[in-house]
C-alpha cells in the first residue's frame, strides 16, 4: 500500500556539506511518519504486516537505491540500509529520538526526495500456506492504519486487497471445499485477491506455482 496517510509525502532538504549533508532530524522522521505509532501496536497485532518507506527522488536521474543515509548519534554513525527498490525500514531507536540524532544524506545539495509508505503483507514461507495467514493481513492493516492515523483515521484509505507480485507468469490456486479456484497473473505478472469472509473462516490451502516476490496491500478494488 502506497501513500497510506495524507501526510505520507515529505519533501526534505537542508544545507550542504562536503560529501553529505544533514537531511532531517531522526526524531522528526520517526514522528512525522508515525513510525512510533506503528511500532507501539503490540507485535501480535501487526505480525502480518511489513511497513517500509520508499525514497523517490524528484530528480529522475537519481534512484532511491543510490541514496546513502546515515544516522549521526552520540555513539557514532549508523547506516540506514536502502534496498534495491529504494526502501528503508526504520524501527525507532528511543535513545536516538531522545538525543535528537541527525540523519545525513548523500543526495546533492538542492535535491529533494519524496517519502512514501509501502505496506505489504508478510508472505508465509514457501509457495503453499493457509488462506488466513495471508489474507487476514487486510483486516489487520486497516486496524493498524486506524491506530496510526488517530484522529485522522476517517481520512485514511481502507485496504481492500492483496496484490501478489511475481517475476514471471504464475498461477494461484485456492483449494476450498467448494472446489479449486484458480487465478492467473495479469500482464504485469500480478494477481489481485480480495479477502472472502467464508474462506477466512474455512481457511483452505493457497498454492502458488512460484514464490511471489512480494504481497502489496492496496486500497483499490
Amino acid at each position: 500500500m502506497k501513500k497510506i496517510l495524507p501526510y505520507a509525502l515529505l519533501l526534505l532538504a537542508s544545507s550542504a556539506f562536503a560529501d553529505e549533508r544533514e537531511w532531517v532530524p531522526y526524531k522528526k522522521l520517526v514522528q512525522d511518519l508515525r513510525l512510533d505509532k506503528f511500532y507501539a501496536v503490540p507485535p501480535a497485532q501487526r505480525d502480518k504486516l511489513d511497513l517500509s518507506i520508499k525514497l523517490e527522488p524528484n530528480n529522475k536521474n537519481f534512484k532511491g537505491s543510490d541514496i546513502l543515509l546515515t544516522v549521526v548519534h552520540s555513539g557514532g554513525r549508523s547506516p540506514i540500509p536502502v534496498d534495491a527498490q529504494g526502501r528503508i525500514h526504520v524501527v525507532p531507536n528511543p535513545k536516538w529520538v531522545a538525543e535528537d540524532a541527525k540523519i545525513m544524506t548523500s543526495m546533492p545539495t538542492g535535491e529533494k526526495s519524496k517519502m512514501i509508505y509501502v505496506m505489504n503483507a508478510v508472505l508465509p514461507a514457501g509457495t503453499q500456506w493457509p488462506y488466513a495467514s495471508l489474507m487476514s493481513s487486510v483486516d489487520q492493516s486497516n486496524e493498524v492504519i486506524g491506530k496510526m492515523a488517530g484522529a485522522f483515521s476517517m481520512f485514511a484509505p481502507k485496504i481492500k486487497s492483496v496484490i501478489l507480485k511475481f517475476d514471471k507468469p504464475a498461477q494461484v490456486t485456492i483449494q476450498s471445499k467448494d472446489g479449486a479456484k484458480q487465478y492467473a497473473t495479469d500482464a504485469k505478472n500480478q494477481v489481485r485477491l480480495k479477502p472472502d469472509s467464508s474462506l477466512l473462516k474455512e481457511n483452505p490451502v493457497m498454492l502458488a506455482s512460484a514464490r511471489p516476490t512480494e504481497a502489496e496491500l492496496d486500497d483499490a478494488e
